[in-house]
């Protein structure tokens, strides 16, 4: 699905060594910085690399910094009570689903979460996590309890104590792991959003000691704060990598990393404290990191429907990686595994069950989407799910809602929306709505790049054989 991308990588690799270099004398190459311009470079293409490996922890530790910001502690689950605004800055978050997040520490033992049966109460989508968003099991109809609701037990590494019965049994690599659960709406009226937060608080989470008689789980309200976890491409992003660093023991298959992140200062038991021209240099090869990410979207991703700009973006390396653990002794795709998390924050252990996702951060016309422009996208009838499709648009910038709008998405199931005479619906994008037509319209904000994340959940044959075809978004002179 993905094209080579070594040559660019060896680009900028060479670029930053390229002032080592300033002449040649004959056969002969002179240097003027000497030894120490080839060790910065080398700092350079170590530190870029860093990036390119640590982002999904990065992600991770970012939205658990916010939900301690918020007041929130370990095994406790950060909640949304309705549908959210921009005010939610995770990377690429649905407003179509009532959120919870609970956030584990296995450091003192075994950690339970129980998932409620879905029944005329509602149902869960989601996946439990670790730290590199490596997904342990799925939850929920599409997951390892199918449904039926379960107790899935999270244990830390090198657990060796006797496990007990009656649990699907989860072994974390990590201590730090992770959830989102998606408690599914069967539409948008007050009383259906009321159901579906109900049923999300029927989520427990307790450590295994305290299973005979659980303490009450504790959900913190984050609707109406700000909670930003986007991921800053700087000095801190090397920071945040530190502390994970610490905190988590070394996975065999990262082992080589040991000396790679030496080399920028970052060791186990060691401060991190890099000078003014290590900071410096960090800090650009985390710019040109992004850089090379968001060049990659543009560039880098083969259309779902040939002859479109409706991409897949995830590849198929990735996806096998995670549903089996990374477990393949001859695969390790991290330059995958970077670019789905640099707009992401979720795993998914058995793709296409529960979720399927599509993208376009290009229009017909092959320009990147504009906010100060708009545009239409036709969603063809008879959508090809058991539940809801939804279109939400994010700032292309850093994969977050875009800020201070009235709202960011529209569903199958949003109030008032416009079907066309052959059951076809015409959604609208940018900044002014188009006349008769606002329940079909998301505002976009002028001086702006956007994307679009289309949503299928409960995905059916037709999508995933591509016999139900979408076509481009189109701008609207």
């Amino acid at each position: 699905m993905f094209r080579k991308f070594s040559a660019l990588l060896m680009i900028v690799f060479i670029f930053a060594l390229s002032t080592a270099c300033q002449k040649t004398a004959g056969n002969q190459t002179v240097s003027s910085g000497g030894t120490s311009e080839i060790a910065n470079g080398i700092k350079y293409g170590r530190a870029f690399e860093a990036v390119n490996w640590g982002l999904p922890a990065v992600n991770t530790y970012l939205m658990y910094q916010a939900f301690i910001k918020a007041g929130g502690k370990d095994n406790q689950i950060a909640f949304w009570p309705g549908l959210f605004s921009w005010k939610n800055q995770t990377l690429t978050p649905n407003p179509d689903v009532i959120y919870a997040m609970p956030f584990i520490n296995t450091e003192t033992g075994p950690v339970v979460i129980e998932i409620p049966p879905a029944d005329a109460g509602g149902s869960i989508t989601g996946s439990i996590m670790d730290i590199w968003q490596m997904p342990l099991e799925d939850v929920g109809p599409a997951g390892a309890d199918k449904g039926k609701g379960g107790k899935y037990l999270i244990l830390p590494p090198d657990y060796k104590d006797k496990v007990p019965g009656g649990y699907i049994v989860l072994r974390s690599l990590t201590y730090r792991n992770y959830a989102i659960l998606r408690s599914i709406l069967k539409s948008e009226s007050g009383e259906d959003i009321t159901k579906a937060v109900n049923y999300a608080k029927r989520v427990k989470i307790y450590p295994l000691s305290d299973a005979v008689k659980p303490p009450q789980t504790v959900f913190l309200d984050v609707i109406n704060q700000i909670f930003d976890s986007t991921i800053r491409y700087d000095i801190s992003f090397c920071t945040s990598l530190n502390d994970i660093i610490q905190m988590e023991p070394w996975l065999r298959r990262d082992m080589v990393m040991i000396n790679e992140l030496k080399y920028i200062g970052i060791e186990k038991g060691k401060p991190f404290n890099p000078d003014g021209e290590a900071a410096r240099i960090l800090a650009r090869a985390s710019q040109d990191a992004q850089t090379w990410l968001s060049y990659r979207m543009d560039n880098d991703i083969e259309p779902f429907y040939p002859g479109t700009n409706i991409i897949m973006p995830v590849a198929s390396d990735f996806t096998e990686a995670q549903s089996t653990s990374y477990r393949a002794a001859d695969s390790y795709p991290l330059d995958s595994r970077s670019l789905a998390y640099y707009f992401a924050y979720s795993g998914i252990k058995r793709p296409g069950k529960g979720q399927l996702y599509l993208m376009s951060v290009k229009g017909k016309d092959n320009s990147s989407l504009d906010g100060s422009k708009n545009y239409m996208i036709n969603i063809p009838a008879k959508a090809p799910v058991t539940q809801f499709w939804s279109v939400t648009l994010y700032d292309r910038e850093n994969h977050a809602l875009i800020k201070d709008m009235a709202r960011a998405s529209r569903s199958s199931r949003s109030t008032g929306l416009l079907v066309n005479s052959d059951g076809s619906v015409d959604l609208y994008f940018g900044p002014k709505a188009p006349a008769g037509r606002e329940p079909n319209w998301i505002p976009t904000a002028s001086g702006g790049k956007f994307e679009a994340l289309i949503r299928f959940y409960g995905p059916r044959k037709a999508l995933l054989d591509k016999s139900w075809k979408m076509t481009d978004i189109e701008e609207v002179k």
